[in-house]
């Protein structure tokens, strides 16, 4: 398959300065990692700065979220016939978009605690990037800087991602009553005993 355009990291344009998102990893295992999203060429325009520092993770959460979003870039980017990734310490490139979905996760996990941080992967995982781009907006839109973690959209993300069950986690009550009421509300039409 040939490749379309040349990119750099996850899918970031190799282009002169594209709107992208960095994710810097420290060298060191303690340090944390910093997300910020450059706008490029857009910098400027409408009063948008050159960049904006997005999220800070302490590296016990980046390391419980970095394999994932891994697989899911490059699951997107070899959809898409762009090469693939890796995390590397240092400074790396993902494209604004993934960068976006990125930044929702991140969000997600900031300040839950770290036996939560499974659900938010699977109910992140669940959504389509669609739903993750307007989880962005919704979120960026009021608290989407380095200092507004537990605010607002921010606080609500988290709760959305942590808190919601996943399938195969509700608890054997709540099952058991929802099994009990789809029973009691399905069929709407009761079936027509066949005539013999």
């Amino acid at each position: 398959m040939k490749l379309k355009q040349a990119t750099l990291g996850f899918g970031c344009p190799d282009s002169v300065d594209p709107h992208h998102i960095v994710v810097t990893i420290p060298r060191g295992r303690d340090k944390p990692v910093r997300i910020v999203e450059h706008f490029g060429l857009r910098a400027g325009h409408a009063g948008l700065p050159d960049f904006l520092e997005r999220v800070e993770l302490d590296r016990a959460k980046w390391t419980a979220i970095a394999d994932i979003v891994r697989r899911v870039f490059n699951e997107r980017l070899k959809e898409k016939g762009h090469a693939t990734s890796r995390w590397a310490i240092g400074e790396n490139k993902v494209e604004r978009l993934l960068g976006k979905e990125l930044c929702v996760l991140a969000w997600a996990v900031e300040y839950a605690p770290l036996e939560l941080v499974p659900v938010a992967i699977t109910n992140w995982a669940g959504l389509k990037p669609e739903e993750r781009w307007w989880l962005f907006t919704m979120t960026a839109a009021a608290t989407g800087g380095i200092d507004d973690g537990n605010i607002g959209w921010r606080k609500a993300l988290r709760f959305a991602l942590t808190e919601n069950p996943v399938r195969g986690e509700i608890a054997p009550g709540r099952a058991k009553k929802t099994r009990m009421r789809l029973q009691e509300d399905l069929p709407l039409f009761p079936l027509a005993k066949a005539s013999s």
